[in-house]
C-alpha cells in the first residue's frame, strides 16, 4: 500500500509541474464607466499564433479577473458583458505576470454589436449558467456524462446521478422537452456527446412560473442540452454493435429527432457483457422530475410502498452473469402553443445470476451461520406514461398525467446454510404488481396579488407477491404447525395487497407586499388497502396443507384519513430568506381484521421553519426544521404471521399508534465562478419519539418479529462535504460524508441499544488537457463500525483508482479505468485485495461515420466484491461473485 501511495503521489506532483509549467498570470478588474466593478463579465484569451481560446475566466463581485495563459506569446484579451461594448486588449506575454484593468461603455441602441467570434466558455444569466461544451471537451468523450465531468461545478455521482453544487439534478431537457421524464440516469448514459453544442444549468428552477416567487426553489435544478445546429430537425444517434470471446454480445442502437413542433426519442439495448441500462432501483425511482410544485412538507409521513418480497440486489451493478434487454421511445408534440402532449414507454428485461458467500454472526446467541447462495433472477419491467400540459395564458396552467407501472419479477435461490445444522434450502419468489398514478395540476393567478393551485393525485396499486421456500430441517417448529412426517418441508405464502389512495391539496397565495406572501393549505389523504394472506404446506404427494390458524392467515382492512390546514407566511429582508408555518391534522386510522375493529383518531398540530441567507448570488446557507407525525400502512397492522425469508417471521401489531419525527438539516453551497471552485456541506439530525420498534425472538439462527411503539428515542446524525477546485487545467475534488445512528430495539424481551458509524472519504485530482492525454488520479476511504452492547466490528476499505483518456495518431482514442480494493476488518479476521481494470481502444477517422473499437472489462479477471452489513440482529461480511474478464469488438455508425 505504501507504494501504492507513494506512486499517486509522484503523479500528482508531475501533474502539477505540467499545468503550471512555462505560464504566467494576467489579472485586473473591469468596471463601467462609473467605476463600478461589473460581477461575472467574461474575460477570455485568444493565441493569435493558432487563434486558440488558452484561457478564460469570469469576473468576482468585485471585478476582479484572472487568466493563466503562456510566456512569450501574443494574446487578444477580449472583455464582454451584457450591455455594454465588447472590448478587445492585444497582449505580448514575457515571462512576468501583468495586469489590466479595464473599463467598459453602455452599448447603445444604434451602435453595431461587436462580432465576438469565439464561444464563452461559460456564460450566467440570472439563476441560468451556460456551458459551451466545445471549450472543455478534448474529443475523447462518448456521452452526456462523460462532458459532464469535465465542467466545474457539475459531478456524476457513484449512484450515476447528475449533481450540480451538491444538489441532484431533478430534470433533464434537450431543447426544452423532458427527457424521459427527466430522468438524468438516462440521459446521461444516453445522449451522444458530439451532438452537444451548449448545457444550460437551471437553478432554483420552476414548472410553474406563477408559483417561482412564492414557493422555496432553491434545492430544485434542471439541465437543458442545447444541440448542434446540424442535429436539429434531423434524426441523429448512433448504432452499435459488438461481439466477443464466450459468446459475448452487445447492440445499442438509439435515435433522436427534435424539432419545435416535435421530439422523439428511441433507445436500445441488448447485451451480456455486464452493463445494464436499467436496474429495478431505477424503476422503482422513477417519479418523474419536479412534478408537484407545492407538494413540500404538510406534516405527515405515510407511506404505501411498495409490497415486495426484498429480491435481491446487484452490487456495483455488477453479478456472476447478467444478461439485459432493454427499449424505451418518448416522444412530445405541440398541437398549438398552448398545449403540450407527451409521453414514454419503457422496456426492461434482466436474466441475473448471482453467487455469494457470507458469514453471519448473531448477537444475542453468539450464533455463526455460514451460507453459500446461488440466485437466478429474471425482471421484465414496464413504464408507460402520458401526460397534457395545457397552458393558454401566462395566468392558467394545467398538467394531466397517467402512470402504469408493471412488472414480472421471478427469483430462484439456492441456500446451503451451515450452523448448529446443515440446511440445504430452496427459495422462490414471484411477484406480478401493477401500478397506475394520475396526477392533475391547476394553477390560476387572479391577480397580481391572489394565486391558487390545486393538486390531486391518485394511486391504485394491485400487488401479489408468492414466496416458497423447501427446506430439509423444519422451521419455526413452535409456531406453525407443520407435517413431520415428510421428507421435504415445502413451505408457501400467497399475497395480495389492493391499495387506493387519494392526495389532494388546495393552495391559496395571498401576496402582501413584493417580498412577502402568505400561503393557506387545505388538503387531505385518503387511503383505503387490503391485505390477505396465507401461510400453506405442499405435502410430498402435491396436497396442499392449509393451517386455519388466525396467525397464519390474514383478512386485514386498513383505512387511514388525513384532513388538514396549513398556514405559511414568507418574507425576504435583504439577503434572508424566512418562511415559518405550521399544519392542524386530523387523523383517523382504521384496522378491520378477526372480526373486530380498532380506531385510532387524533388532531395534532406541527411546525415546520425555512430560513435562507443568501450571501450572494451563488452562496447561501438554508435551514429546514420539521416536526412530522408517522404512520404505518397495512403491512405492519396485520397480526397474521407472514415470512420474509427462510428463517424470519413477521407479525404486525393492530395496536401500534403513530410516532413523531423531529428533523433539522443544514446547507451550506458556494460556487465561485472567479475561481471555479464549488463548496457544498450538509449537516442533519433526526430523531424519533414514541418510535416504531422491533421487538424479536430468536432461537439460533430463527427469528420472529414484531412492530411496537416504545419510548426509547431513536437518533440519526449525519454530514457531508465536497470541495471542487480548478486550477488552470488541473481539477481537484474532495468530499467526506459521515452517518451514526443510535437505534434502540427489543430482542429476547431484553433492550437492544446499538449504534453505527459510516464514513466516506474521496479525493482525486486529474486534469483537463485538449491536446493532451488526461489522467485522473483518486483515493477512496472508508470505514464501517457497529456495536451493539458489547459486541462491535469494525471494517476498512481503502480504494486507489485512476481513469485515463488519450487520443492520438489522428483518429486514436485510448480509455481506461482502474479500481483497486483493500478490504479488511479491525479484528484481522477477514482481508482480501483484488482490482478491476477497464479499457478500450477506439479509431474513427476524421469525417467519418465509422468507429471500430476493442473493448475490456474486468482485465485483472478478479473474481469478487466483498462486503459487509448489520442490523439489531447480526453482523455479516460476504464475498460476491462478479463476471470474468470480457473483451469484445465493437463498431459504431454514426447517423
Amino acid at each position: 500500500m505504501q507504494n501504492i501511495h507513494k506512486v499517486f503521489l509522484a503523479i500528482q506532483l508531475l501533474l502539477a509541474t505540467v499545468a503550471s509549467a512555462q505560464n504566467i498570470t494576467i489579472t485586473g478588474t473591469v468596471r463601467d464607466s462609473l467605476q463600478n466593478p461589473l460581477d461575472v463579465a467574461n474575460v477570455v484569451a485568444v493565441n493569435q499564433a493558432n487563434q486558440a481560446l488558452d484561457a478564460f475566466g469570469i469576473t468576482n463581485p468585485q471585478g476582479l479577473y484572472r487568466l493563466k495563459v503562456k510566456a512569450n506569446s501574443n494574446y487578444i484579451i477580449k472583455i464582454s458583458y451584457l450591455g455594454f461594448q465588447t472590448k478587445e486588449i492585444p497582449i505580448t506575454t514575457t515571462t512576468q505576470d501583468l495586469a489590466r484593468d479595464v473599463i467598459l461603455f453602455s452599448q447603445t441602441q444604434d451602435l453595431d454589436e461587436v462580432e465576438v467570434v469565439y464561444e464563452i466558455p461559460i456564460t450566467i444569466k440570472g439563476d441560468t449558467i451556460v456551458y459551451n461544451t466545445d471549450s472543455f471537451v478534448s474529443g475523447t468523450e462518448k456521452k452526456l456524462a462523460d462532458v459532464l465531468e469535465k465542467l466545474p461545478g457539475i459531478e456524476i455521482n457513484d449512484d450515476g446521478e447528475i449533481e450540480v453544487e451538491g444538489k441532484t439534478v431533478n430534470k433533464v431537457m434537450v431543447e426544452g422537452e423532458d427527457f424521459f421524464d427527466g430522468d438524468s440516469k438516462l440521459a446521461a448514459n444516453n445522449i451522444p456527446a458530439n451532438a452537444l453544442d451548449k448545457i444550460e444549468v437551471l437553478r432554483n428552477y420552476s414548472e410553474v412560473s406563477q408559483l417561482s416567487g412564492v414557493t422555496n426553489n432553491q434545492d430544485n435544478v434542471a439541465l437543458n442540452i442545447k444541440l448542434k445546429e446540424g442535429k436539429k430537425k434531423f434524426w441523429f444517434g448512433e448504432i452499435t454493435g459488438g461481439i466477443g470471446l464466450d459468446e459475448r454480445y452487445i447492440a445499442h442502437p438509439k435515435l433522436f429527432y427534435y424539432s419545435p413542433k416535435y421530439s422523439i426519442n428511441i433507445l436500445t439495448d441488448l447485451n451480456n457483457i455486464g452493463e445494464l441500462p436499467f436496474t429495478s432501483q431505477d424503476f422503482r425511482a422513477f417519479v418523474g422530475g419536479l412534478r408537484g410544485a407545492t407538494r413540500s412538507n404538510n406534516g405527515t409521513i405515510f407511506s404505501t410502498g411498495s409490497n415486495d418480497l426484498g429480491l435481491s440486489t446487484l452490487q456495483n451493478n455488477r453479478a456472476k452473469e447478467i444478461d439485459s434487454r432493454f427499449g424505451a421511445v418518448n416522444f412530445s408534440y405541440k398541437p398549438s402553443e398552448a398545449w403540450r402532449l407527451s409521453g414514454f414507454g419503457i422496456y426492461s428485461y434482466n436474466n441475473t445470476l448471482m453467487e455469494t458467500d457470507a458469514t453471519r454472526t448473531f448477537i444475542t446467541t453468539n450464533q455463526i451461520e455460514s451460507t453459500v447462495t446461488n440466485t437466478k433472477q429474471i425482471s421484465k419491467l414496464g413504464l408507460v406514461k402520458f401526460a397534457s400540459d395545457y397552458k393558454p395564458s401566462e395566468n392558467l396552467q394545467w398538467n394531466y398525467d397517467v402512470i402504469l407501472k408493471l412488472s414480472d419479477e421471478n427469483e430462484n435461490v439456492n441456500i446451503l446454510s451451515v450452523s448448529d445444522v446443515t440446511d440445504d434450502i430452496e427459495e422462490n419468489k414471484k411477484q406480478k404488481p401493477l401500478g397506475i398514478t394520475q396526477n392533475s395540476n391547476l394553477y390560476y393567478t387572479l391577480n397580481e396579488k391572489n394565486i391558487f393551485a390545486l393538486e390531486t393525485q391518485y394511486v391504485h396499486s394491485n400487488e401479489d407477491p408468492f414466496y416458497n421456500a423447501i427446506r430439509s430441517v423444519q422451521p419455526f417448529e413452535d409456531i406453525v404447525p407443520f407435517d413431520e412426517n415428510q421428507g421435504i418441508f415445502n413451505v408457501n405464502q400467497e399475497q395480495r395487497v389492493l391499495t387506493n389512495r387519494l392526495d389532494a391539496k388546495l393552495d391559496y397565495f395571498l401576496i402582501t407586499g413584493p417580498k412577502s406572501n402568505l400561503n393557506f393549505t387545505l388538503g387531505t389523504t385518503q387511503s383505503s388497502q387490503n391485505f390477505d394472506s396465507r401461510i400453506f404446506q405442499i405435502l410430498d404427494n402435491d396436497a396442499d396443507l392449509n393451517f386455519q390458524e388466525d396467525e397464519l392467515n390474514n383478512r386485514v382492512g386498513f383505512n387511514f384519513s388525513d384532513i388538514f390546514l396549513g398556514l405559511h407566511y414568507k418574507l425576504i429582508v435583504g439577503k434572508l430568506t424566512i418562511n415559518p408555518g405550521l399544519s392542524v391534522h386530523n387523523y383517523t386510522a382504521t384496522n378491520n381484521q378477526l372480526g373486530t375493529e380498532v380506531k385510532d383518531e387524533l388532531f395534532n398540530v406541527v411546525p415546520n421553519l425555512f430560513m435562507n441567507y443568501q450571501f450572494k448570488q451563488s452562496e447561501s446557507l438554508r435551514l429546514n426544521y420539521s416536526v412530522r407525525r408517522s404512520f404505518s400502512d397495512i403491512n405492519n397492522f396485520a397480526e397474521g404471521y407472514v415470512f420474509n425469508n427462510y428463517n424470519a417471521l413477521y407479525q404486525g401489531n393492530r395496536d401500534l399508534e403513530s410516532a413523531l419525527f423531529h428533523n433539522v438539516s443544514m446547507n451550506f453551497f458556494s460556487f465561485n465562478m472567479f475561481n471555479l471552485q464549488n463548496i457544498f456541506a450538509n449537516a442533519s439530525y433526526s430523531k424519533r419519539i414514541d418510535a416504531f420498534k422491533t421487538n424479536t425472538v430468536i432461537e439460533g439462527i430463527n427469528q420472529a418479529r414484531t412492530t411496537i411503539n416504545s419510548n426509547l428515542a431513536d437518533e440519526t446524525l449525519s454530514g457531508s462535504g465536497s470541495f471542487q477546485r480548478t486550477f488552470g487545467k488541473i481539477k481537484v475534488s474532495t468530499r467526506a460524508s459521515l452517518s451514526y445512528s443510535n437505534t434502540n430495539n427489543i430482542v429476547n424481551d431484553a433492550p437492544r441499544n446499538s449504534t453505527s458509524l459510516n464514513q466516506n472519504y474521496r479525493f482525486s485530482i486529474g486534469s483537463s488537457f485538449r491536446n493532451a492525454p488526461n489522467l485522473e488520479l483518486g483515493y477512496r476511504y472508508n470505514i464501517n463500525d457497529y456495536k451493539a452492547d458489547e459486541t462491535e466490528s469494525t471494517f476498512f476499505t481503502d480504494q486507489p483508482f485512476l481513469r485515463f483518456d488519450a487520443s492520438f495518431l489522428n483518429g486514436f482514442v485510448l480509455l481506461a479505468d482502474y479500481d483497486y480494493y483493500f478490504y479488511r476488518d479491525k479484528a484481522d479476521t477477514v482481508e482480501n485485495q483484488y482490482g478491476f481494470l477497464n479499457a478500450s481502444l477506439s479509431y474513427q477517422k476524421k469525417d467519418s461515420k465509422w468507429e471500430y473499437s476493442i473493448n475490456s472489462t474486468n482485465l485483472t479477471n478478479n473474481e469478487e466484491l466483498n462486503r459487509d452489513t448489520y442490523n439489531d440482529l447480526f453482523f455479516s461480511t460476504s464475498s460476491y461473485i462478479v463476471q470474468p474478464r470480457y473483451v469484445y469488438l465493437k463498431v459504431k455508425y454514426e447517423l
